[in-house]
């Protein structure tokens, strides 16, 4: 299995656990004289089930991102710079939204409200690590579809 399938697979057991979890949790109680659709025990040990295939699954990415290189990086170390990209990116743009005045402002009787920085740089700055991001993104989703899962 390719280690993109394998993180696919992830996603859906991820999905699919929760959405157990949300059954059981409706399951859990009844109005006297009826009976749930769905046995809360039995949900209970399917999401146990899919539990265990997970985390054995995550071991498997986990230990396949340790050993696999993009670009001469560790692939871990590559999802760490873009899990921090992801956060610069945002960082900017949101403090670039919050810094640019509004107009909604009624009558021009209020005050007028001015940004303290930059805002053209912010937003250079976001778009540099976008661009950074999108490379990094594409080359960590290439490795992903040539790599198999150890």
């Amino acid at each position: 299995m390719r280690l993109a399938a394998a993180l696919s697979h992830r996603a859906d057991l991820a999905t699919r656990a929760d959405a157990l979890a949300q059954r059981a949790y409706r399951a859990a109680l009844t109005q006297e004289g009826t009976t749930p659709v769905d046995d809360p025990a039995a949900l209970l040990a399917e999401h146990e089930a899919v539990l265990a295939e997970l985390e054995a699954l995550v071991v498997r990415i986990n230990l396949t991102n340790a050993s696999t290189d993009v670009d001469g990086v560790p692939l871990t170390a590559a999802l760490a710079r873009r899990d921090t990209l992801r956060h610069r990116h945002r960082m900017l743009t949101t403090l670039a939204e919050q810094s640019t005045p509004r107009a909604d402002r009624m009558r021009g009787a209020e005050l007028r409200m001015l940004p303290t920085i930059d805002v053209a740089a912010l937003h250079a700055g976001a778009d540099r690590i976008a661009k950074q991001l999108r490379e990094l993104d594409l080359r960590i989703q290439e490795v992903n579809w040539t790599t198999e899962l150890g």
